[in-house]
Parts: structure tokens; sequence; C-alpha cells
């Protein structure tokens, strides 16, 4: 089966109709005869002479819905007024808001949350800024920063386009953690301006989530915010995917018994994913890892232009063994991609070991079919929603973040990733887990606060929480 990128794509048609009893059979004809699917009817008004209908399509594709557009057109009695998208109805205006959580409902209320008596409170902060935790937002405000440089699979499409993806990070911050999340698209591409900023703007955030950077700049923006800011820096693209497939990695192990320490595992698309989700890998036990880029197996008889890629070849391929995909995927348990569609062939599975565990993750398309490899894998999983199995960062950075605001980190570290890469995995029962079922959902409640519990046990533990465990939160005035 061929995957769409438009999958399920519906366009509502506002259409003036003559008023007869054949018009709207001629409408629905032209539509079912240019491929469209009419999935809903609703009468907006009605006069004597005419109806105006919305008509809810389903189409492959934008083209598709321009094509029936010019069919309408054609047809005496059919009007079109207007097509809209559904998905671009939900981000009208924007998804996401500022509202307060105290009404002002009289003078005296005004002038506790604003002038005169606010001084006071200005006062408090002036004399100990640590105390911001406690009275204003950012005890519980993240920051979501891009620069529009690697969007989804769009790549470098600027600031102004990245914004509604921002947007839907923050509304996920608060659906699924109850998270502020504030969405922040910087006009520059340059390292040191972002840092720059970023450090600017951050007393007022308890939390910076880095997001849609490229390659390699975002490893030296993350790194010198972790060294100079004293709050959570976490590069949602690396760690949150790392965190995520790792989780998924300890349930597949167990569906075919096969220890982590054990494992032959490929990470093709040695980028910033790549490299993190390979750090979570050896972090977890793992002991046995070979990456695959467009030069091949990384190795250390080569030099590498891109230090991340020297880093590897030094820390990795244990056997320092050289040549293609084909030549590293020979006898592997794990095969995670990180590339793009097409890079993985039966052929390689077939010549992978017993079992194989394939973590095809490319998105909108996998390195292969689903469809195409299922009968050749034991466990499969992707980033689309539409398969099993599906390796999504919504698991990973609401309840990460939750926690590391709870007991007040001051950064993200290795010990708190892996303590959230194993709560998501326990979230999945014994008795639940499958081939097709090794990651929960991501509507699954329970995730963010298992995570968010787990992030802060290893936040203390690690010496990085800096709020006192019986601190309630009450706010000392003196």
């Amino acid at each position: 089966m061929a995957i769409q990128h438009n999958v399920g794509l519906s366009l509502i048609f506002r259409l003036e109709l003559l008023n007869s009893n054949t018009t709207f059979g001629k409408l629905a004809s032209i539509i079912g005869e240019a491929g469209g699917d009419i999935i809903a009817v609703d009468v907006i008004r009605v006069t004597r002479e005419t109806v105006i209908r919305d008509v809810t399509i389903n189409v492959s594709n934008r083209d598709h819905g321009k094509q029936i557009v010019s069919a309408l057109e054609t047809e005496p009695g059919i009007k079109v007024i207007n097509v809209s998208d559904r998905t671009f109805l939900m981000h009208l205006g924007g998804k996401v808001e500022v509202t307060p959580k105290i009404k002002v409902k009289n003078r005296d209320d005004l002038s506790r949350v604003y002038t005169p008596h606010v001084a006071r409170v200005c006062e408090a902060l002036h004399e100990d800024p640590s105390k911001a935790f406690q009275l204003t937002i950012k005890r519980n405000t993240v920051a979501v920063v891009s620069d529009g440089t690697a969007v989804l699979g769009l790549g470098d499409i600027g600031p102004y386009a990245a914004i509604p993806v921002m947007e839907g990070k923050a509304m996920l911050f608060k659906q699924f953690a109850g998270v502020d999340a504030f969405p922040v698209c910087l006009d520059t591409k340059d390292p040191d301006e972002i840092v720059k900023i970023v450090k600017s703007i951050a007393p007022i955030f308890g939390g910076i989530n880095l997001e849609d950077i490229a390659s390699p700049r975002c490893f030296e923006i993350e790194e010198r915010l972790k060294e100079e800011l004293d709050i959570p820096v976490f590069h949602d693209d690396q760690h949150g995917t790392a965190v995520v497939l790792l989780a998924g990695l300890i349930n597949a192990a167990k569906v075919v018994g096969k220890k982590l320490e054990n494992l032959k595992v490929v990470v093709v698309g040695i980028g910033a994913a790549g490299v993190a989700c390979s750090k979570m890998i050896l972090a977890a036990g793992v002991k046995n890892l070979i990456g695959v880029d467009r030069p091949g197996i990384l190795n250390r008889n080569e030099k590498y232009e891109n230090e991340m890629w020297s880093w590897y070849a030094a820390h990795t391929n244990p056997d320092n063994i050289t040549g293609t995909l084909a030549d590293a995927i020979r006898g592997a348990d794990v095969f995670v991609g990180l590339s793009g569609p097409g890079v993985l062939t039966v052929d390689h599975i077939r010549s992978m070991a017993q079992d194989p565990i394939v973590f095809a993750m490319a998105n909108p398309d996998p390195e292969i079919d689903p469809e195409l490899a299922e009968p050749h894998v034991r466990v499969m999983a992707t980033g689309r929603s539409d398969f099993p199995n599906q390796i999504n960062n919504v698991l990973c950075f609401p309840g990460i973040f939750k926690g590391a605001l709870q007991c007040r980190a001051r950064t993200i570290n290795e010990e708190m990733k892996l303590a959230a890469a194993r709560a998501i995995a326990s979230v999945v029962t014994d008795e639940e887990l499958s081939e097709h079922y090794i990651i929960p959902s991501v509507f699954n409640k329970r995730v963010a606060d298992v995570v968010s519990e787990a992030v802060v046990e290893a936040a203390y533990h690690s010496g990085v929480a800096r709020r006192e465990r019986w601190d309630a939160g009450s706010s000392n005035i003196f």
C-alpha cells in the first residue's frame, strides 16, 4: 500500500444550489465521478430560489479538491462560494490563548494584582529572584523555541511557517500535563543570536523546549544553553524521540525474549535524533550498535567533517566493520530508522536475526511500508498514528517537563531521561504487552503522571532538584 501524505483530507465546500429536486443529485454525481466522497451535508440558508449548503468531502489531496471545484463550476445551478480545509479552520486565530487564573472583580482586587500592592511582590523578587518560582508563572511555564529550519518533514520553512507546529506543541503541554507553554519562533539562524535571545527571555520561563532546529547547529545551541542557564533545556527532536524509542525497545525486547545488552542494533540516519537515540540506547546497556548514513557505516578508519559523526564512530561499532546498510544489518536484532522512505528493503529484513525488530520512524513516509515489512518482522513500530506502535514524542515531553518543573530541576540529565523511558514502558502491563502493543497510546492519561513521578525521583537522586521535598509551594514573605 502506498502511504499518502494527506490521507483523510476533508474539505468543506460552501455551495449555492438552485432549489430544485434534481440539483443535489447532479451535485452528488459530479463529486462521485471526480473521486470525492461526501461525508456530511449541512443546510446553511434556504430561500425560494436557492439553498446554501456546506458539503464536507473527503479528497486525496488539495489538488484533487481543486479538480472537484472545476467540475462543479461547469454545472449550471451550482455555484461554489467557498472551500475550507477542516484542518485550516482549527488554526484560525491561532490555537492557544492566555487566560487569567484570578478574576478582577473590584477595585481592591485590581490594587492587589496590579498597582499599588504588586510593588511589594516586585520588591520581594528584587531581593530574592529565586522566589519567581513561587510568585510568578515561571514555576509552570515553558518556552517552545524554534528557528523554523527543520520543521516536521518540511525542512527549512522559516519562523512564520513554524508557528502552527509550536502552537500545537504548546497545546499538548497543557492538555497532557497541565504545563503552560508559549511558542517563540525566532527570525534568525545564527546560533550566537539564538543563544543570546533565549538567555534574555529565560527569566520568565521555567524551562526551554527547543524544537525543529536543524542539525548540527541544534547540538551547539542546546549545549551552550544548558551550560549558561540554570533551568532545564531540552531539544525534543533529539531527546524526546530517544526516550520514547527506548521505551518501545525495552518492551519489544521483552516480546522477543532478548536482553538489551545482547542486542545488535543498527541505526540509519545519524542526525540530531539519530545521535540522541544512539546515546540513549547505549546508556540503557546495548553494546553492539552500528550507525549508517550517506557515507555508509560510520567507522574509525574514516575522517569525517561532521564532528558528531567522528564522535559516533569512536563510541559505536565495536568490531569497526565497514560497508553499507546491507553489511551492517546482517544478523542484526533491531533496525532503527531516522532517515527517509525506501531505505530498508525486505531483503535487508530477511538478513536480520530471528524475530527482527524494526523501528521505521521517518515521517510521514517510513523507511519501509509497514504492510510490506509485516510478514517478515516480529515487532514493527513507526512514527505514524495510522499503524500500531507509534513512537510519538507526546509520550515524553509533557511528563518530563512536568516533573522537572515540579522539583525545580536545574537541568534534564541522562538519569531523568532513562527514568522517563522506563516509566513509559511500564505503563504497558505484562498482560497487555504484545507485538502490536509495545508502547502506550498518546491518549493514555496515566503516562504524563507516571513519567513526571519517575523524573522527579531521578532528579532528586542525581542531585539536580532544587525544591525541598517538604515544600508545598507556599511563599515565605520574609
